[in-house]
């Protein structure tokens, strides 16, 4: 699909000002700087709604990813791993999810140190079942998972967790993922059977709906929608990454990962539902550059930063749900807002967006979406903090460059090295990095991590060792 071909025919699918099928959202991971629609009251009874043609079931656009909990301490369960789950605000924020409209749920075996789907199962229990609809993960990545017998046991205790006796979304977690995507692929569903017997359970109404979620390898992606097409599996909906950035930016920004025009374009051409993931790239579409955000809020006042990437995510036709990490009370309120109902994009605005996506594209950031499946480091290693803090300063335009004689480098050199400090303890720095390329098969955004932490530390050596230009 032929880039320019393909923003020809989203646009096409925007039409002029409204698309009545098309809503949008996605969920940020901060309150970050964007906090401007998050103390407004989102309207109950306006929630936008698309319809999945193999059932008929009637879908939010916005969908509650239950992937960064909320714990009794600060911030989520993603990052705070011996934090309990607060349960009780995991309840209140369903709720009022639920109240407001929102009824697909998304959990796995794998989020929120293992614990997502009893938290999840927990809040849901309280709710009448024929009002929401479960997604959950066959998320079999260790090799201690990959027999028939423990990924069978999986799915049984995603059940069990989850307090249901059907899941309505079972996705294959993570296809594409590994340093061998394809051998790995085999590993955990083909040379177990693990595939049809899951195929089996979903004849047996066990599971509703089939599908996979993407990350990594395109061969891979190919080859799953080659057996659609030839009839040996059928997939009722596919997970893709998706958002303004990513549309045509993603293999430039990192050769190994996919565009989602691309991505998106394959899906519509043989009428597979789209589910979103990742629409504000992990809160980088949210807490963007100052020059950035300002251009937003001169043409929407009104509007918060992250409204425009929900938008764009929900817009195509063809998108059954946006999913957003929601951690805090004032995530999802904001998401209501730009989803009660939804404001589809005009053609206008989506260029608008597109040279949003340039300006941030040159600014030349490391693509990590702070999604953690990078960690636990062996060595220890704050890997998306120290991405994090080398990002920020680049999108901050705090970055300290010797080479252009800047006046500012003593400022800019300063508050880089403080900053590091502050934000990732020394023994989880950079500088601990042996190589060991353990967390490369993991990372989504197929990002050389141990290339960026070597790169990286002698960047950060050689601040210390020159006080001025």
């Amino acid at each position: 699909m032929e880039k320019n071909i393909s923003r020809r025919s989203f646009l096409k699918v925007l039409g002029g000002s409204a698309v009545a099928s098309a809503p949008l959202l996605a969920g940020c991971k901060g309150a970050g700087k964007d906090e401007s629609a998050s103390q407004q009251e989102p309207p109950k009874g306006k929630m936008t709604y698309r319809t999945n043609h193999n059932n008929g079931d009637k879908v939010s656009i916005l969908g509650y990813g239950m992937m960064r909990l909320p714990v009794v301490g600060k911030g989520s369960a993603r990052e705070q791993a011996d934090e309990a789950i607060d349960q009780e605000m995991v309840n209140r924020e369903v709720d009022y999810a639920i109240e407001h409209g929102v009824n697909y749920f998304d959990t796995s075996p794998a989020y929120c140190q293992g614990l997502s789907e009893r938290a999840t199962g927990i809040a849901l229990k309280r709710h009448d079942r024929s009002k929401y609809f479960v997604a959950t993960k066959m998320s079999n990545f260790s090799p201690d998972t990959w027999t028939r017998q423990a990924s069978q046991q999986m799915f049984e205790n995603s059940l069990k967790e989850l307090q249901v006796d059907y899941v309505d979304y079972l996705l294959l977690h993570g296809i594409g993922m590994g340093n061998d995507a394809l051998a790995e692929f085999n590993s955990r569903y083909m040379d177990n059977g693990i595939l049809d017997w899951l195929v089996e359970q979903k004849a047996k109404g066990r599971i509703r709906n089939l599908g996979f979620s993407y990350h990594g390898d395109i061969k891979i992606y190919d080859m799953l929608l080659k057996w659609h097409d030839e009839g040996r599996y059928h997939w009722d909906f596919v997970q893709i990454e998706l958002n303004y950035l990513d549309w045509n930016y993603a293999d430039e920004i990192n050769p190994r990962n996919t565009d989602a025009v691309y991505l998106y374009g394959e899906l519509t051409k043989r009428n597979i539902p789209a589910v979103i993931m990742e629409p504000l790239l992990g809160g980088r579409l949210v807490n963007v550059p100052d020059f950035v955000a300002a251009k937003m809020k001169e043409r929407e006042p009104e509007r918060s930063v992250a409204s425009w990437a929900l938008r764009f995510a929900g817009t195509p036709e063809g998108v059954l749900t946006v999913l957003s990490g929601m951690t805090y009370m004032e995530h999802l309120k904001d998401n209501l807002l730009s989803t009660t109902p939804l404001k589809p994009l005009t053609k206008e605005e989506n260029a608008f967006l597109m040279e949003i996506a340039d300006d941030i594209y040159n600014l030349k950031t490391i693509p990590c979406n702070e999604c953690n499946y990078c960690m636990p480091c062996p060595y220890g290693i704050d890997i998306p903090g120290v991405l994090s803090h080398y990002n920020k300063c680049i999108a901050d335009g705090n970055m300290p460059n010797r080479g252009s004689m800047d006046p500012d480098y003593r400022r800019a050199r300063r508050a880089f090295l403080v900053g590091y400090d502050r934000s990732v303890p020394r023994l989880r720095q950079a500088a601990h990095c042996i190589g060991c390329g353990q967390c490369v098969g993991h990372c989504p955004q197929r990002i050389d991590i141990p290339k960026e932490m070597q790169r990286i530390d002698k960047f950060v050596e050689d601040l210390k060792q020159h006080e001025s230009a």
